[in-house]
């Protein structure tokens, strides 16, 4: 009688019930709750190489219409060397603690270069005019309006480099922390304008000889076709010239992307490798000379005339915007620009990470979210997380609520 009356109540309760259980598995589709840094001991990556780090930073670009200006391209290789920051934005703590512009040039490589060909030495350098990085050249601007609707933002921070008659004027910017120990570093970018130019994302620790640099490269050439997009461990060469392939990765960009469009590129170095990503696929993995020791972080945008670079047009400009860069990283030094964090303390203090978090299991980029430890996994039931969990037990709660009445 009970099972006759249960059945009779579902038949005609079935559509409410329905509704109750898809809006259930809507829900418990959705993405972690986002947390604090403050709240994470590290942080994990996804991806083929998944890998564990200590320390996050995201640096957003998109909301700094008080800063934002184009500066005019300084004609004179002096003066643009000892440029000022293009805006206050450069100056300010947000910035400085975690980044500096650059102005250094090539001229020594140059003379090198003069002194090699009198001596008829081989050179491994074939630049043909001045490369000179200004702090002018990096700056913010506004929107164009024209991306893709993935929260593009007001604001974007724009690197340039343009041929002004004899020499090149360039950017560059570098991590203030120089023992990042293993890193995933991302960015949404695109690249823009005239052949000539080089737009790069990359690790770089120098070395007195060329067999002991230790640089991973992520580079756009505006003189190649618009999907390429070239990945190096370097040195990609030998001191005699010769090439090493095994250190580079011609790859296309997905889903029929081209280098002028918006896309999240990301370098994930660990231990055994360096793995690139354009907006969330794989695109290449080196394992060969996988940099070893702590390094920098560098972002530039620059010609000299060389074969890499190509020559650029006299007048002509070519631009890396940038919206956001985020970071996850290990760091072997400390970083007198910036204080450690709680968090930082607390790692050391209990030297383990009991509560993991993720930056790519997030709807909300920039932010990360806990998936293990504490909240993340106290009320695991049934290999279900909290949210998860509770949006599982409801529609059953409900359903029997109903049946019952």
């Amino acid at each position: 009688m009970v099972a006759m009356e249960t059945a009779r109540l579902l038949q005609y309760k079935r559509p409410l019930i329905w509704m109750i259980l898809h809006a259930s598995l809507a829900l418990s589709q959705n993405y972690p709750e986002v947390t604090s840094d403050e709240e994470c001991d590290c942080y994990r990556t996804n991806g083929s190489d998944a890998a564990y780090f200590t320390t996050h930073q995201f640096f957003d670009f998109r909301s700094l219409s008080e800063y934002a200006g184009v500066p005019d391209i300084i004609q004179d290789e002096w003066d643009t060397s000892h440029a000022d920051a293009s805006s206050d934005y450069f100056l300010s703590d947000a910035w400085t603690n975690s980044w500096g512009l650059q102005n250094w040039n090539n001229s020594d490589i140059l003379s090198q270069q003069q002194d090699d060909e009198k001596a008829g030495r081989e050179t491994t350098s074939d630049a043909q005019y001045l490369l000179v990085n200004s702090p002018n050249n990096v700056y913010i601007e506004a929107a164009d309006g024209d991306g893709d609707g993935d929260g593009d933002g007001a604001t974007l921070l724009t690197m340039r480099t343009s041929r002004v008659g004899r020499f090149q004027t360039g950017a560059e910017f570098e991590s203030t922390a120089t023992g990042l120990h293993y890193l995933s570093v991302r960015m949404r970018a695109r690249t823009r304008g005239g052949p000539g130019a080089v737009t790069a994302m990359f690790t770089y620790r120098g070395a007195s000889d060329l067999a002991g640099v230790e640089e991973s490269d992520l580079e756009i050439r505006t003189g190649d076709p618009a999907r390429k997009v070239q990945y190096t461990n370097q040195p990609s060469y030998t001191a005699e010239g010769d090439e090493v392939p095994e250190a580079t990765r011609n790859a296309t960009l997905p889903r029929g992307g081209r280098w002028s469009d918006w896309a999240a590129y990301r370098m994930d170095w660990t231990p055994t490798r360096t793995t690139h990503y354009v907006d969330g696929d794989e695109v290449a993995a080196i394992a060969f000379q996988n940099p070893r020791d702590p390094t920098q972080v560098y972002l530039n945008c620059w010609s000299d005339g060389g074969s890499w670079s190509g020559v650029m047009r006299d007048g002509q400009q070519a631009v890396l915007q940038i919206q956001w860069i985020e970071m996850v990283y290990n760091q072997t030094d400390v970083n007198d620009a910036q204080p450690p964090s709680k968090r930082d303390e607390a790692y050391d203090e209990r030297g383990a990470c009991q509560k993991v978090c993720s930056i790519d299991e997030t709807d909300q980029v920039g932010t990360a979210v806990l998936i293990e430890g504490a909240e993340g996994t106290a009320s695991t039931v049934l290999g279900f997380g909290g949210w998860l969990q509770l949006t599982f037990w409801i529609p059953l709660f409900t359903m029997f609520t109903i049946g019952m009445s």
